[in-house]
């Protein structure tokens, strides 16, 4: 049964429009309800697959896209983006295949650019696949390109040469030739042939290094096993993925590469967050290298490059995660130990971080260091496999105990619990394992979720979780002295138990000792940040903010932690709240400042790419107050580049050209703009945009004619023409009859019913 159009549309609509502020969420549930009337539609399959892709979901973007090629195989698009995600997901042979049709139905659309750059993404993953070569060849002789031609005739040669046929490799050296004779390339080429010598293999372009080790990536990480992997082996898979997304990211023809190079002269000068280009190419070098070296099994070699990245300017919590392991493996525990303490602060490798520092402790016979390592691990592991809801008390109740064990002594206790942990986790079934571990402990009373530490620890202390009960009924009744008084009575035994602090800050709040309660809050948060338990120390910091929301000290440390922790995208709007602090208080150079460092974090992190235009704007908003209109230019160009459709952006830079007496960079601006919209059947736009510009400046004469051509395109001939008179007469009483005679002949060229009494007029003008 057909679905219902009407619900279909608005589906569609609300989609479009979720796309178009970038609210990728909403744009996938609007589609997803889209196909749910039509659920074989492409365009709407089309648009599902890019909100997908937005918001990183490659997987399923890729099957998306994969489908629509199936519905639509005379397409070019969806197969040039199956090639595209194949790449990222390090499928290689479906990326070389798809591209390959996309190319050459791009051609037969007469679309030559879109096909040369297929097929060049072949050549880029495959150098010596001979097919894109021909292609390519023909394709370049065709359109006059004769030096890319021989290149690719020469690559051709090289490729047939080692498969045997030198008839057919005589061939394609003398195509070069009859193209090029005087070509150094091609002399030496048809020397090597006629001296029996093998030719220059076909290079690698650039931008091929990203999928090639994405694909080196993902054979190394399948699992000796199907039941999964270890935590460590999962941190590893993890890093190894996100340094080769780094690769692609990086490469110098991927549009992040080149938006992150038109953003980099505003960011200039304002911190090294940023990489510059020589940097940019070395960590590209040697991330290759490591992940070659890794799938090569030459983990000696793979350190030395990650860490050759690291002296380049590449500082990542993956980097510092796989140097960490690979030191580790290496016997260079010294070295080890400080990579992993800058990668235990990231999710993404806290477990498997805990668990290799234990490790390394037992190695140096630490255990008591050592069991404290491992029962941080274990504390992270339970928290991820209980349900949500519960991961925050589970987490605060490992503390008391493992306050308790920090005054163990004996050896042989500390051995035992190191190696029970180790045997739980370090398995590739381990969470099947907690799971059952947890069905074989004894119920609670309530609610309460016990911690797994009860079956390691056959000696806990109740008692400081017991006062806090008490200190927490007190509080309830307002008894907050008697509270208080209970709190320091429980400290005495457990000094260092962090929870136990952050509630006596929550009783001075409740007295409004405010001050008092900052300074509680903000050493507990250094003592969390320090013990490497990010999580804790950004709820603490947020309480402080929320305390006193002009703490910039504690907004710069969550901001850190945020970024340790790798919530980019929180430390942005961290970031943006401070410069908005910056601008209330008319601090104009430290909100622009704060933006420019929000800008670079954008650029190195994982954080989405929507956050460029949005920072940009305000950048652009400060040096609009600050009159600095040079630099607002700059800003506005940026953002035309990343949202050409931001009507507010064009506005400006129509605006700010005219101000700085620019008036050719102003119409052509104008002119792109008004062709944009145009390419989007946005007429209508782009004469409201015309005339409202008219409105704020209406001495611009070129305007009032851009309009006139705008409302003649949309068929008002009779507007067109009243605009017009009325500006030649103007024109003349201003004593500019060239511009008169301009705008009649503009009329003329209309062709209106009236056209003679105009041609009468032209050539009295001409002839007076």
């Amino acid at each position: 049964m057909p679905g219902r159009e009407d619900i279909f549309q608005k589906a569609m609509n609300d989609g479009h429009s979720a796309a178009w502020d970038q609210e990728w969420d909403n744009a996938v549930a609007a589609y997803r309800q889209a196909l749910q009337e039509f659920p074989d539609h492409p365009k709407a399959l089309n648009s599902l697959g890019l909100a997908l892709y937005q918001l990183g979901n490659v997987e399923e973007a890729l099957h998306i896209y994969m489908n629509v090629a199936k519905l639509s195989p005379d397409d070019p698009v969806p197969m040039e983006k199956v090639a595209q995600l194949s790449e990222r997901t390090g499928d290689l042979k479906t990326a070389v295949d798809a591209a390959l049709r996309a190319g050459d139905l791009f051609l037969k659309q007469r679309d030559t650019e879109k096909a040369l750059e297929n097929w060049v993404r072949v050549t880029n993953v495959n150098p010596e696949n001979a097919i894109a070569h021909s292609r390519l060849a023909q394709v370049h002789e065709k359109l006059g390109h004769v030096q890319q031609a021989v290149t690719e005739y020469l690559a051709i040669a090289s490729i047939i040469q080692r498969a045997g046929n030198a008839e057919k490799t005589k061939e394609m050296v003398d195509k070069a030739v009859s193209l090029l004779p005087n070509s150094l390339e091609v002399k030496q080429a048809e020397t090597l042939f006629k001296t029996g010598q093998l030719l220059p293999r076909p290079l690698r372009g650039k931008g091929g290094t990203g999928p090639i080790r994405m694909a080196q990536v993902k054979q190394l990480q399948k699992p000796k096993a199907s039941s999964g992997l270890d935590p460590i082996a999962e941190s590893r898979q993890k890093a190894l993925t996100q340094l080769a997304e780094l690769l692609f990211e990086y490469s110098d023809d991927n549009p992040s590469a080149q938006e992150r190079k038109g953003l980099s002269a505003i960011m200039k000068g304002t911190g090294g967050l940023s990489l510059q280009q020589s940097e940019q190419t070395k960590v590209v070098l040697h991330l290759g290298l490591a992940i070659d070296a890794q799938t090569k099994g030459n983990e000696a070699q793979a350190a030395e490059e990650f860490e050759s990245a690291l002296d380049a300017g590449f500082k990542h919590p993956s980097l510092y995660f796989m140097l960490g392991l690979l030191r580790f493996k290496g016997e260079r525990t010294e070295s080890a130990q400080r990579f992993l303490q800058n990668a235990v602060k990231h999710t993404d490798y806290a477990l498997g971080t805990r668990l290799l520092m234990g490790q390394l402790l037992v190695g140096k016979s630490r255990f008591n260091e050592a069991s404290i390592e491992y029962l941080e691990a274990l504390k992270l592991a339970d928290s991820i496999t209980v349900p949500a809801e519960k991961s925050d008390e589970i987490s605060q109740q490992y503390e008391p105990l493992i306050e308790a064990h920090e005054n163990q002594k004996d050896e042989n206790i500390l051995r035992k619990v190191c190696e029970n942990i180790n045997s739980l986790l370090i398995r590739p079934d381990w969470r099947e394992q907690l799971h059952k571990t947890r069905d074989q402990m004894p119920k609670q009373d309530g609610d309460m979720t016990a911690p797994l530490a009860d079956v390691i620890l056959q000696a806990q202390s109740s008692s400081v979780l017991e006062s806090m009960n008490r200190i927490n009924h007190l509080a309830r009744m307002g008894s907050l002295r008697s509270a208080m008084d209970e709190a320091y009575y429980a400290i005495q035994h457990a000094p260092t138990y962090l929870p136990l602090h952050m509630l006596m800050g929550d009783l001075l709040v409740q007295e409004n000792h405010e001050a008092d309660a900052i300074v509680k809050y903000s050493i507990v948060a250094h003592a969390y940040s320090v013990r490497g338990e990010v999580l804790q120390a950004t709820k603490l910091l947020r309480r402080i903010i929320q305390l006193a929301p002009m703490d910039f000290g504690s907004r710069s440390r969550l901001i850190d932690q945020l970024i340790a922790r790798g919530q980019t995208d929180d430390a942005i709007r961290e970031y943006l709240e401070l410069a908005a602090i910056y601008n209330r208080l008319a601090e104009l150079d430290m909100a622009r400042k704060t933006y420019t460092t929000a800008l670079r974090v954008v650029q190195q992190g994982n954080a989405s790419r929507d956050w460029n235009a949005h920072i940009l704007q305000r950048m652009a908003d400060i040096d609009l107050q600050r009159l600095d209109w040079k630099q607002a230019l700059r800003v506005y160009e940026q953002i035309r580049t990343i949202a050409p459709d931001d009507d507010t952006t064009r506005r400006q830079l129509v605006e700010l050209n005219l101000r700085m007496a620019q008036t050719d960079k102003a119409m052509n601006e104008l002119e792109n703009y008004i062709t944009h919209l145009e390419s989007q059947n946005k007429d209508d736009v782009a004469i409201l945009f015309l005339e409202d510009m008219l409105k704020e400046h209406p001495e611009q004469l070129l305007l009032k004619r851009a309009l006139a051509a705008r409302l003649q395109h949309a068929g008002r001939m009779d507007e067109a023409i009243s605009l017009l008179d009325i500006l030649g007469e103007t024109l003349m009483q201003t004593g500019n009859k060239q511009g008169a005679l301009e705008v009649i002949n503009q009329i003329v060229l209309m062709n209106p019913p009236n056209v003679d009494e105009y041609r009468k007029l032209l050539f009295q003008m001409q002839n007076s």
